[in-house]
C-alpha cells in the first residue's frame, strides 16, 4: 500500500495508506481495485452499507427536488422525521443539526439554560470518565480523555466528572453539588473503549434525576439507530431520557444530527437561542426518513441483535483462553475486544488483510459493521481478524 499524496490537506488525521473509490453492501474497493470487508461502517455511520438499492434512488429523487433551503422556511421533511423519532423514543420534540458534536453541543446549551431558567447562575453538568462527546471546546471539556484535551486549555467550566456505573458517586454529587442540573453520558461509551452503562445503573440515574429535577441526557450518537438491536440503546433498560443527541447512523452517510427531547427539555429553547444554517436541510431529512423506513421494512433491529450475537460468539470461540484478550463486550453490532496492550498497529494489519476495523482507547478493537451485515460476512470478519490478533499477541510485549 502506498499513501496517496495530500500536500494541501491539513494534517489532522493519521490515515491508512489507501483511498476508497466505491462500495456495495458491506464491501468497499480502493482506487487500486482491492476489495475490503467493512467492519467499521464509517464509524457506525453507514447503517445500510454502501449503495443500498432502496436508499440511492430516494436520495437521487431528493437531489432533483431540493437539497437546501435554510430554516427561514418550513421544511416538511423535518416534521416527518421528528414525528418518527419521537414516536420511536417516547419523547416529544426534535431539533436537527449536522453532526454528533453539534447535537451534544445543543444538549449542553439546553442543560445550561434549563438551570438558568431555575435561577441557577452557574449550572453544573455531571459527565464521565472515558467519555467522548466531540471536539468543540464545550464538548471537548465534557469529554473524559486528557489526550484529546491536551493543548486546548482553558477548558469550559461547569462539569462534574464521575466514574461510569457508580451510583454511589452520583449520590455524593447529589449531596455536595447544589448547582447540578443534568447528567450527561453515552449509553455505551464508544471512543472510550465500548464501555456499556449497566441497565440497573441507568435505571438508578433516571430515579435520581427525577428526584432532583435534573435532566437525564443520553448521548446515543454512536450506539443509537438500531445498532444494539433496539432503536436506542437505553431502551434495553426500560427508561426514557429527557434529552437524546443522535447522529452517525441516522442518515446512512449523509451528515445529520438531532437532539430529541421530552417535556422537561423540549421548551427550553425559544427562537434566537439556538440555530444552524445547514441543519435540517431537505436532503439530510430525506436520508433520515428513508433510513428509518428501510430499517423497519427490512427488520434490521432484530437482524442487528441476531448477527451481533453470532459475531460475539465467534469471537469468544476463537479467543477462548487466549492470553492477552481481556474482554469481549458490547451489544448488537457495537463490539469491543479489549487486549492487554496497545494495539493500534492492528488497523494497518487488518487493512492489509482486507478488513476495515477501528482501534479505540489504545487497547480496544472496535467493530461497527453496517446493520445489513450477513451471517456469512460476520463469520468472515472473525476469520480475518482472529489470526491477526493471535499473531499480534504472540509477539513479546514492547
Amino acid at each position: 500500500m502506498t499513501a496517496p499524496a495530500e500536500p494541501h490537506v491539513m494534517k489532522t488525521y493519521g490515515r491508512l495508506p489507501i483511498a476508497l473509490s466505491h462500495g456495495r453492501g458491506c464491501r468497499v474497493w480502493d482506487t487500486d481495485g482491492r476489495e475490503y470487508l467493512d467492519a467499521l461502517g464509517g464509524i457506525a455511520v453507514n447503517t445500510l452499507g454502501h449503495a443500498h438499492p432502496k436508499l440511492v434512488p430516494a436520495l437521487q429523487d431528493q437531489i432533483g427536488k431540493l437539497i437546501h433551503t435554510s430554516n427561514y422556511y418550513h421544511v416538511p421533511l423535518q416534521e416527518q422525521l421528528a414525528a418518527k423519532l419521537t414516536a420511536l423514543s417516547g419523547l416529544t420534540n426534535a431539533f436537527f443539526c449536522n453532526s454528533g458534536l453539534e447535537a451534544n453541543e445543543a444538549a449542553l446549551k439546553i442543560a445550561r439554560k434549563y438551570g438558568h431558567d431555575q435561577g441557577i447562575d452557574r449550572p453544573e453538568i455531571v459527565v464521565y470518565e472515558a467519555a467522548f462527546h466531540g471536539r468543540s471546546i464545550a464538548t471537548l471539556s465534557a469529554t473524559g480523555n486528557p489526550k484529546v484535551q491536551a493543548g486546548f486549555a482553558p477548558l469550559v467550566e461547569g462539569f462534574v466528572r464521575v466514574p461510569l456505573n457508580d451510583l454511589a458517586a452520583i449520590e455524593n454529587v447529589r449531596k455536595t453539588r447544589p448547582n447540578v442540573v443534568a447528567v450527561f453520558l453515552e449509553t455505551i461509551q464508544g471512543e472510550g473503549g465500548v464501555n456499556p452503562s449497566r441497565w440497573e445503573y441507568l435505571q438508578g440515574l433516571r430515579r435520581v434525576c427525577d428526584e432532583q429535577g435534573w435532566l437525564l441526557m443520553l448521548d446515543e450518537v454512536q450506539c443509537g439507530i438500531g445498532r444494539t438491536g433496539k432503536w436506542f440503546a437505553h431502551q434495553w433498560a426500560g427508561i426514557v431520557p429527557d434529552v437524546m443527541p443522535l447522529a452517525k447512523g441516522l442518515g446512512s452517510g449523509v451528515p445529520i444530527g438531532a437532539v430529541v427531547c421530552g417535556p422537561k427539555a423540549a421548551g427550553v429553547f425559544s427562537p434566537g437561542n439556538h440555530g444552524t444554517t445547514f441543519g435540517g436541510n431537505p436532503l439530510a431529512m430525506r436520508a433520515g426518513v428513508e433510513t428509518l423506513r428501510i430499517m423497519e421494512e427490512d427488520g434490521l433491529l432484530a437482524h442487528a441483535a441476531h448477527i451481533g450475537e453470532l459475531l460475539k460468539a465467534g469471537l469468544a470461540r476463537e479467543f477462548a483462553g487466549l492470553a492477552g484478550v481481556k474482554e469481549i463486550r458490547g451489544a448488537g453490532l457495537m463490539i469491543g475486544i479489549e487486549l492487554d496492550r496497545p494495539c493500534g498497529e492492528l488497523l494497518g494489519r487488518a487493512c492489509e488483510a482486507g478488513l476495515l476495523i477501528s482501534v479505540t482507547a489504545e487497547r480496544v478493537i472496535r467493530l461497527l459493521p453496517p446493520l445489513i451485515v450477513s451471517a456469512d460476512e460476520a463469520a468472515q470478519i472473525v476469520a480475518l481478524l482472529a489470526p491477526l490478533v493471535r499473531q499480534f499477541l504472540a509477539a513479546p510485549k514492547p
